[in-house]
């Protein structure tokens, strides 16, 4: 019943651009908070990339900072990564995951409830 799917990866060269959603079904993520994280090939899965909160702040790795940005559309129960000015180190299976009443300070994976499956991204010229 409860889901979480993601989508819009692909392969872009880089400096591109590519706008991931995360749509939740069988719950409201208004009660959650959100969080993008990826895996790299070979290597583990990092700490939350960004978060949103359920009270709008929000909270972004260094490593994205500045380049990606977190939202919400409510009406579509639906979160989106915005990702700018893309490097090939940020090659990697994006997921998105929500942490029942989560806050900015939820960053770790064990914190969170539900998973989508990934989503690829190819940064590459």
């Amino acid at each position: 019943q409860v889901q979480v799917v993601e989508s819009g990866g692909g392969l872009v060269q880089p400096g591109g651009s590519l706008r991931l959603s995360c749509a939740a079904s069988g719950f409201t993520l208004d009660k959650y908070a959100i969080g993008w994280f990826r895996q790299a090939p070979g290597k583990e899965r990092e700490g939350a990339l960004c978060v949103s909160s359920r009270d709008g702040s929000t909270y972004y790795a260094d490593s994205v900072k500045g380049r990606f940005t977190i939202s919400r559309d409510n009406a579509k129960n639906t979160v989106l990564l915005q990702m700018n000015s893309l490097k090939p180190e940020d090659t990697a299976v994006y997921y998105c995951a929500a942490a029942l009443f989560g806050t900015s300070a939820t960053r770790y994976g064990y914190e969170y409830d539900y998973w989508g499956q990934g989503t690829q991204v190819i940064v590459s010229s």
